[in-house]
C-alpha cells in the first residue's frame, strides 16, 4: 500500500491540480511548516512579499490572469494583515485560497497565551473574522483534509471567491488519515436551463435592435468565448462598462464601446439604454459601471444572466449555469442584427509642444497609444484607471482594475502577481502617487524575480480622486509627504532598470520611446499639476449626489 501524503502535500497537490503554480507569502514562525513545504514542492514557487497586504493583491493580480490565486500567511498578525486583499477577492469574484498557519493543537487546548493571539486563549476568532470575508473556511485535521480540502475548492471555483484555511502547526505534516472523492461541478437543470435558452432566444428574435453588455465574471470563468459566438452568431453589438473593459476584445467589430450612464459617451449610451433588448451576462450595477448610477436600464427589456440563474424581463431562472446558458443559446436559430458602428477607429491623437507641462488632456493619450497588443494593463482605481478607461485597447490587450473593491494601493502588487503569473508578456502598471505610497515597496520582488514591468507613476501631489469627490479639494487629508519616486527602485534595489522623471511632454514622449524599446524594467515618474484629472472624473465631481445616493 502506497504510503499516505502528508497533510499539506495533499493541499498544495490539489491546488497546483487547479491553476496554483506560485503562492504569494509573508513568513511566520506558526505557519513555517507550511511554507517549508512551499519551498520544498517541485511545482510551486515561493513568492516573498514585503507585507501581507501585499502579498494579498499579489494573488488577486495572480488570480486574474490564472483563475486561481494563493497567499500564505502566519495566525492572527498575518492573516489579518492580508484580509483587506481577500475581501477585496471577494466582492471582484477572485478565487484566491488563504493558507494560513497556527498555534499547535495542544496550546489551543491549554488556551496558552502565545504570542499573536489576543491574550484570551480563544484561538478561533480570527477564522470568524475570515468567514465575513470568504464563501467557506476550515481548521484542517489529518480527519479532515481530503474532504474540506475538497469541499473548499469546489465552493470556490463555484462561486468565485476567496476561501481560507488554517493548518494548526503540528497537523501539517502528519499523514492523511481519511480519503474522499472530488465533488463533482454542480450542473444545471436541463429543464430549466432549456426553458431559459428558449426566453432569451425568443426575446433577441423578437428584439429589432439589441446589444450585449459583457461582464467580468466571463473573465473569471474563462468563458469569454462562450459569450463571443453568441455575439457573432446572432451579429450582436456589445459595449463595456468600467469593470468590464477588454473582457472580449476591443477589437472587434461588434464593440460599440464603453458605457457608463451619462457620464461619457451619449452616443453608447443613447444605443444601449434605448435597445429593444439588453444582454447584460455576468455583469455588476455598481456604483462606477453605472456611472454613479446614471445608467438607465429598463428590467423589462433586460436579460440578466448571472453565475448560477438567469433573468428575461421578470421571469427568473434559477440552477442555470452561465457556461452552460451560454452554449445552449447557441444552438437556438437567432436571427442575425443588423451591424451597428459608434466606435471610431481614428488613433488617439496627441498633441502639445515639447516644453509643454503635461496635462491630463496630453498624457491619457498618450499612454493609450503606447499600449501594445497582448499588454497587460494594471490600473489603480483612481484618476488612472478613469483616464485610460475609454480608449480602445489593442487585439489582446487585456486591461484589469479593481473597480468594486477599490483599495488604495491595490495596483502595484497586483501588476505583480500579474507578471507572476504572465512572465511572458509585458506588463503595464498605471498608478497615481498617493496609491503607490501604501505599497510601493513590491516593486522590488520584480527586480528579485527577474521580471520586467513598465510602471508609470502618476506624480500629481496627493489624493486627487479624493480631491474632486469631497467637500474641499484642499483640505489637510488629500495631501500626502513628497517623495522622489525616481530613486526608489534604486533605494530597493533594482538595479539596471530605466528610471526617469519627466514633467513635460518633450521628457515624457522621450521616456515612452525609450520604454518601448527597453530590455530591462522601467519605471517613470509622470510629473502632473494637482488638479490635472480626465473626463470620467470630472463627471464623477459634478455627480456625487447620485454617487453617494444624496438625492
Amino acid at each position: 500500500m502506497a504510503e499516505a501524503p502528508k497533510v499539506i502535500e495533499y493541499v498544495l497537490g490539489r491546488l497546483h491540480q487547479i491553476g496554483v503554480s506560485d503562492v504569494f507569502g509573508v513568513p511566520g514562525d506558526y505557519a513555517f511548516p507550511v511554507h517549508d513545504a512551499i519551498v520544498a514542492h517541485p511545482d510551486i514557487n515561493w513568492i516573498g512579499c514585503c507585507n501581507e497586504l501585499n502579498a494579498g493583491f499579489a494573488a488577486d493580480g495572480y488570480a486574474r490572469l490564472r483563475g486561481v490565486g494563493a497567499v500564505t500567511t502566519t495566525f492572527g498578525v498575518g492573516e489579518l494583515g492580508a484580509i483587506s486583499a481577500i475581501a477585496g477577492a471577494y466582492a471582484e469574484r477572485l478565487p484566491v485560497f488563504h493558507l494560513t498557519g497556527m498555534p499547535n493543537r495542544s496550546a489551543q487546548a491549554d488556551r496558552a497565551l502565545v504570542h499573536h493571539t489576543l491574550g484570551n486563549g480563544e484561538f478561533d476568532l480570527f477564522k470568524q473574522m475570515a468567514n465575513t470575508v470568504t464563501a467557506a473556511s476550515a481548521i484542517i485535521t489529518p480527519a479532515n483534509v481530503v474532504a474540506e480540502t475538497e469541499r473548499l475548492i469546489a465552493t470556490a471555483l463555484y462561486e468565485r471567491r476567496p476561501v481560507y484555511l488554517a493548518f494548526p502547526s503540528d497537523v501539517v505534516d502528519q499523514p492523511v488519515a481519511a480519503s474522499s472523492a472530488t465533488l463533482p461541478r454542480p450542473a444545471s437543470d436541463p429543464q430549466t436551463l432549456g426553458a431559459a435558452a428558449d426566453a432569451v432566444a425568443a426575446a433577441l428574435n423578437r428584439a429589432d435592435t439589441a446589444c450585449v453588455l459583457p461582464g467580468l465574471l466571463l473573465d473569471r470563468l474563462g468563458i469569454a468565448e462562450a459569450a463571443t459566438q453568441l455575439i457573432e452568431t446572432a451579429s450582436l453589438p456589445f459595449a463595456a462598462m468600467f469593470a468590464d473593459k477588454s473582457v472580449i476584445d476591443e477589437n472587434h467589430p461588434n464593440f460599440i464601446g464603453m458605457y457608463d450612464g451619462r457620464l461619457m459617451d451619449p452616443n453608447v449610451r443613447d444605443f444601449v439604454e434605448s435597445a429593444d433588448l439588453v444582454v447584460a451576462i455576468g455583469t455588476m450595477q455598481t456604483d462606477f459601471n453605472t456611472g454613479a448610477f446614471t445608467a438607465h436600464l429598463d428590467p423589462a427589456r433586460t436579460v440578466d444572466i448571472q453565475l448560477h440563474s438567469a433573468r428575461v424581463g421578470a421571469t427568473v431562472f434559477h440552477d442555470v449555469e452561465i457556461a452552460d446558458l451560454l452554449l445552449e443559446i447557441a444552438e437556438r436559430e437567432l436571427k442575425t442584427h443588423a451591424r451597428v458602428e459608434l466606435q471610431s477607429d481614428t488613433p488617439v491623437l496627441v498633441g502639445g509642444l515639447a516644453d509643454d507641462a503635461i496635462i491630463a488632456e496630453q498624457l491619457y493619450p498618450r499612454w493609450a497609444n503606447f499600449i501594445a497588443p497582448d499588454d497587460i494593463v494594471i490600473a489603480e482605481t483612481g484618476t488612472c484607471s478613469m483616464g485610460l478607461a475609454f480608449d480602445r485597447l489593442p487585439h489582446g490587450a487585456r486591461f484589469y482594475n479593481q473597480a468594486l473593491w477599490g483599495a488604495i494601493g491595490w495596483a502595484t502588487p497586483a501588476a505583480l502577481g500579474a507578471a507572476v503569473a504572465e512572465p511572458a508578456r509585458r506588463v503595464l502598471l498605471f498608478t497615481g502617487d498617493g496609491s503607490h505610497q501604501v505599497t510601493a515597496q513590491d516593486i522590488c520582488q520584480f527586480h528579485r524575480l527577474g521580471l520586467k514591468p513598465i510602471i508609470f507613476v502618476l506624480n500629481n501631489s496627493g489624493y486627487l480622486i479624493e480631491r474632486l469627490l469631497c467637500t474641499d479639494p484642499n483640505i489637510a487629508y488629500n495631501d500626502i509627504a513628497p517623495w522622489n519616486y525616481a530613486a526608489l527602485p534604486h533605494a530597493l534595489g533594482c538595479e539596471g532598470w530605466f528610471t526617469t522623471r519627466v514633467t513635460t511632454l518633450g521628457e515624457l514622449d522621450e521616456a515612452l520611446s525609450t520604454a518601448a524599446s527597453c530590455q530591462t524594467a522601467v519605471y517613470i515618474e509622470v510629473v502632473t499639476g494637482a488638479y490635472e484629472y480626465p473626463p470620467l472624473a470630472g463627471h464623477l465631481h459634478d455627480n456625487v449626489s447620485t454617487l453617494y445616493h444624496l438625492t
